[in-house]
Formats: structure tokens, sequence, C-alpha cells
């Protein structure tokens, strides 16, 4: 029987494949021959397989298989070794209130510190304008990807260790509150998308580990006019807000890439122009590989392909609910529902920027779009989905009966005697 784990690793599977051939067809370029014409650098099988991506792929499956063989309630229990499961099913933390602040302390230190880290004037890097890269050489990595699944363990963490005291503002809502936003605006100082996805996400697991809906409202007016801070200070965010209001009206500045997402999206009718016969790709899409990738599928592949790819999307997250609807730690589930916003979320918000409904952000297509970090982690989080799925599956499981044991022990008895 297909369980919800396995519906998880085959979508998983299949985005990564999907991402990694669409990768490479995205990549294509025309490349000048001679002095005669031009040629175009095909894409076979052998540069696909031989490609960072591919072992990217490679590597984010080996990450999802160690994941999902984790002993995920040992290392919940390790955790949050007072959270205990009584005989209905109920997880329970008896953690004393004052607990825990020390920690949470310390976690928002060292991943502040990490996010700051882009600045570095020697491991930090800057491409096109933005700082959101810490490497050395050829190897490099975003900080905030690390970022934005480490809040999503913290918090799970939090919700159960605060959890008797989270109902109450000040003593266990403002603490995670003014944590988690030191870390959501390093983050949207650079990359306002995920910054917004991170808050929304943290939001949606604090109102699921039992915080009060009015409490968190009371967080908004300043979260929007930070956001809004964020956008008047900076010349290209204003500018993609005037491009998303009326695109048509700066067609050849910062109008031109929704306009040509939009046209990419066009041209691919029902089921595309072909794989690898796109054209926006050509010089006329930016961050195609990346941010736009989504454009290119539906330009190659058409309605079909976003399609598929939506509806990969909604198996992850049917599977997830499922998992996370069973789970009896309260950590697990409570990451469990930080999995699914982050990946719920950040999927909606990429097609909603690719296809114009809003305006363009910086943010990728989870295990789609070109990035090794993001791929890699995204894996490994699902991976720890599956793993709960096996656990839940372990203990399912029909024991043989005592009866029926006994039963056949006296049958086998009664031939052996009868022989």
């Amino acid at each position: 029987m297909l369980r919800p784990g396995h519906v998880i690793a085959l979508a998983v599977l299949a985005l990564l494949a999907l991402g990694t051939v669409m990768v490479a067809s995205a990549g294509m370029r025309v490349a000048p021959l001679g002095v005669d014409g031009y040629s175009t650098e095909g894409v076979t099988l052998n540069s696909i397989v031989l490609s960072r991506n591919s072992a990217y792929t490679a590597a984010a499956l080996v990450l999802l298989l160690i994941a999902s063989r984790l002993p995920v309630r040992a290392l919940a229990t390790l955790a949050c070794p007072a959270e205990t499961t009584t005989g209905q099913g109920e997880t329970r933390s008896w953690f004393h209130p004052a607990s825990g602040l020390a920690l949470w302390a310390g976690i928002v230190i060292a991943l502040a510190v990490l996010l700051a880290m882009v600045y570095a004037p020697v491991v930090g890097k800057t491409v096109n304008g933005s700082s959101r890269w810490v490497g050395v050489g050829s190897f490099s990595f975003q900080p905030s990807e690390v970022a934005k699944w480490a809040l999503v363990a913290a918090i799970a963490w939090y919700g159960v260790v605060r959890g008797p005291v989270l109902r109450h503002f000040f003593a266990g809502l403002l603490p995670v509150a003014i944590g988690a936003g030191l870390l959501v605006g390093l983050v949207a100082i650079e990359d306002l998308g995920t910054g917004v996805l991170m808050g929304a996400v943290v939001g949606v697991m604090l109102l699921a580990a039992g915080a009060k809906l009015w409490h968190l409202a009371l967080f908004v007016p300043p979260a929007a006019a930070a956001v809004f801070l964020l956008i008047a200070t900076s010349a290209y965010r204003a500018r993609r807000i005037l491009a998303f209001l009326d695109p048509f009206a700066y067609p050849e500045t910062h109008g031109y890439h929704m306009i040509q997402s939009m046209i990419a999206i066009a041209n691919g009718h029902g089921t595309g122009r072909g794989l690898g016969n796109g054209l926006q790709k050509f010089g006329y899409l930016p961050e195609d590989r990346t941010d736009f990738l989504f454009a290119v599928i539906c330009e190659e592949i058409g309605l079909l392909g976003a399609l598929i790819v939506a509806s990969l999307y909604a198996a992850i997250l049917l599977a997830a609910v499922r998992i996370v609807s069973r789970e009896r730690s309260a950590m697990l589930q409570l990451f469990g529902v930080g999995v699914a916003a982050t990946i719920g979320l950040q999927a909606l918000i990429n097609m909603v920027v690719v296809t114009g409904l809003g305006p363009t952000k910086g943010i990728a297509l989870p295990l789609l779009s070109a990035g090794g970090t993001g791929w890699m982690l995204t894996a490994a989080c699902l991976g720890v989905l599956i793993a709960m799925d096996r656990a839940q599956a372990h203990e399912s499981s029909p024991e043989p009966s005592p009866d029926l044991c006994d039963e056949e022990d006296t049958l086998w008895g009664q031939q052996a005697s009868v022989a």
C-alpha cells in the first residue's frame, strides 16, 4: 500500500528530475560559430548527467534517504526531554515556563551571526548588487536558506518547551517574536521575498503551537511598516511595485522582466513548444534558470507542465498533512507544519510572481529552480517527514494474535503427537 511517505519520496524524485532537465534546457545559449553564422549549444544526455545540477540532485536524494532513516522520535525526545506521551496519544510538556529562553537566545544569536557573514570582507559574496552568498572559491551557499529551515526547527522546539505560556503575550509570545523578527529582518534587508516567506511561516507555526490569533495580529502593523520602509528606501523594489501595477508602461526597463515572463507563458499554450524549443530563454527572459524557471516550463511543456508541477506540490502538501495529523509528538507535529507551510507558500509565491499576479521577487521554486543549497535542505526536511511516516507505520503494524499462535502451537503439537 502506498503510504504518505512514499508519495513524498516519489514527488521529490519527480521534481528533482524535472528540475535537472529544465535547468539544463533553460541554460541553452546561442554561441558564435566562426564568421558565417551561429549555432545552438545543444543539451545532451551526457551534458545533463555530468552537470553540477545532477550532482546537486544526487546529493539531495542522499540527504533525503539519510533523513528518512533518522530515529525522529528519539531525537524529538532528546531535544525536549520533558515531552511525554499519554495513553490517549496526547503529548504534554512539563517544562517550567521560565526554561528555554537562554537556549532560544543562543539559537537566535548563532543564526544572526551566520546571516551577517554575507557582509564579511573575505567570505561574503555580492552578485547582481545583492549580498546573499557566503563562500570560498567556487564553493558558496546562501545563509538565508540555512536560516529558513533552522528557524522552522527552532520554532517547533520553542512551541513545545514554552507551550504552557505561549498563550501569554509577554511571557510566551513576545520573546519568540523578537528573536524571529530579528532573523527575518536580517534576511529581508537583502532578500525581501524570503524574509516575508519566513515571517509568514513563523506566524503559521506559532498559531498551530497555541498562540492567540489576536496576539499575532498585533505584530502585523509593525511588520507591514517594515516592509513598506524596505520598499521605500530601495529604488529597485519601488520600481518592481510600479512594474507590477502597469508593466507595459515600462516595457524596456523595470516592466521588461514581467512582460517577458508572460510572453513565455502565453507561447506555451496547452502542450508547449516542446522540450528545449523555448525561445524566451535565449536572452529575453532574465533569471530563467532560477526565479523564472516556471515560465520556461510553461513555454516548453505548456499548461500540461504547469499542472504537473502544481500537482506534485499538492501531493507533497496532502501527504504532509496526513503525516502531521497522525503524529503524536508535538515537536514533530510543529516541524511538519513548518515544512509544509514553507514549501507550499514558497511555491505559491513563485508561481504568483511568474504569472504576473504579484510583484517580482527573488524567490525560487522549491526543488525545481537551480540552487544546490535549497535542493539539499528541502529534500532533507522532507526526509524527516518520511521518517515520521515510517515511525507511524511501525507503530500501527499489526502484531500476531496470541490466541492464533497458541492455536497453531496446539495444532502443531497434535500433529507431532500423531506422528
